[in-house]
């Protein structure tokens, strides 16, 4: 996915609770409340210390994702999937804050994975 994005390199992926998730959530985007998956890109320099460009980080709160996984009729592993491509998508460089924006996301994420994620009841 990465390759195809254009952006291949390294990406830190931390699977943790809803407090984490929600404590960055706060600090980072002034939402004290969780969300199921943040990403942050990391800005590295030619000079690097790592072989490989580095990314960024991604977050992502596994109790949300149990909770929310019914809403799209999957499994919790399943929902996990989703939520770390859509993470993977925004270090890429997409975001959903307009419809176009979010149709284009939700695309990608359907693609990539190659499931209907969004039709489902």
């Amino acid at each position: 996915m990465l390759r195809s994005e254009g952006k291949p390199g390294e990406v830190h992926v931390v699977f943790c609770g809803d407090a984490t998730v929600r404590s960055l959530n706060n600090s980072f985007r002034g939402l004290d409340k969780t969300t199921d998956v943040l990403s942050f890109p990391w800005e590295t320099d030619e000079n690097s210390l790592f072989e490989e460009p580095q990314l960024g980080e991604i977050y992502v709160s596994l109790p949300q994702v149990e909770r929310q996984a019914p809403e799209y009729g999957d499994t919790a592993r399943q929902e996990l999937e989703r939520v770390t491509v859509h993470g993977l998508l925004h270090l890429c460089g997409h975001d959903h804050m307009r419809p176009a924006e979010r149709r284009e996301m939700r695309a990608l994420e359907e693609s990539y994975l190659n499931r209907d994620l969004y039709a489902k009841p």
